[in-house]
């Protein structure tokens, strides 16, 4: 809760650079791809919208290839730069200095409090690779350090993206998660079944795409028990106690053979 106080007041102190930037960029956003309906409104014929959601994506490429497959009317889209500041431990007033924090900030229209976030769903799409696990967790980090109630309210998730896809020529392909998806995949279709492993996002096809971000899209929700747990975490994950997180990988290293 002191810590939250203490947020509360970063962000209060820095009031009038809130309003001048919002002026200044007049809420024309750049890399923001919006959709038609938000959290909270009336679709066509007054009807409910489905849940809405923004993809904060790892680069152009990757945000070309979703806006092609995107359901327009519910799926938003926000193309990162790159690899966002490590903002742990830094005061408020430099993260919104940040032009990419700030704009994540302007687009969610989550400036002041949580009452009017636009999106029902905040998900983090980037290649499972090093850099895009090191790019989600500073934006989770981003996320908790200043904004711990939106991930504990259950509105931050990650994408969850395919390695390979595995089909005969033209039929349904199946879309596999991890080696084991992928050798229970082969052992269906036999052993004419071709394998494409997939290198990061961008190199995925509209059509490949959008079959993982429709109905049978997969999200892990980032969820935490407690909320005391929180400076705690990102101190072992995200501060300077590097000998400390080297003697934790060490420890639960462990090495596949592939032989």
């Amino acid at each position: 809760m002191a810590r939250n106080e203490q947020v509360r007041r970063q962000i209060q102190a820095v009031k009038k650079q809130a309003r001048e930037a919002s002026q200044k960029s007049s809420l024309r956003i750049p890399k923001l791809k919006e959709c038609k309906f938000h959290r909270g409104d009336k679709g066509r014929r007054n009807e409910p919208v489905p849940e809405t959601m923004i993809f904060l994506t790892e680069g152009d490429s990757a945000a070309g290839t979703l806006e092609k497959c995107r359901n327009v009317d519910t799926q938003a889209i926000f193309a990162l730069k790159g690899k966002p500041m490590n903002c742990f431990g830094e005061q408020f007033e430099k993260v919104y200095r940040n032009d990419e924090l700030l704009f994540i900030m302007q687009a969610l229209n989550i400036e002041n409090d949580l009452d009017n976030l636009r999106y029902d769903k905040i998900v983090i799409a980037t290649d499972a690779d090093v850099d895009g696990m090191h790019i989600r967790n500073l934006l989770i980090t981003y996320f908790l350090s200043y904004f711990e109630a939106l991930v504990l309210s259950g509105h931050l998730f990650v994408l969850e993206t395919p390695l390979y896809r595995v089909r005969i020529k033209r039929d349904k392909p199946i879309y596999c998660y991890s080696d084991a998806e992928r050798d229970r995949a082969v052992a269906e279709l036999g052993k004419n079944a071709e394998i494409t492993r997939f290198k990061g996002l961008g190199e995925i096809s509209p059509d490949d795409f959008g079959e993982f971000i429709g109905e049978e899209m997969r999200l892990l929700p980032v969820t935490l028990e407690h909320s005391r747990d929180i400076g705690d975490i990102l101190e072992f994950y995200m501060g300077n106690n590097t000998p400390d997180r080297r003697d934790y990988i060490m420890s639960n290293l462990e090495v596949k053979d592939y032989e």
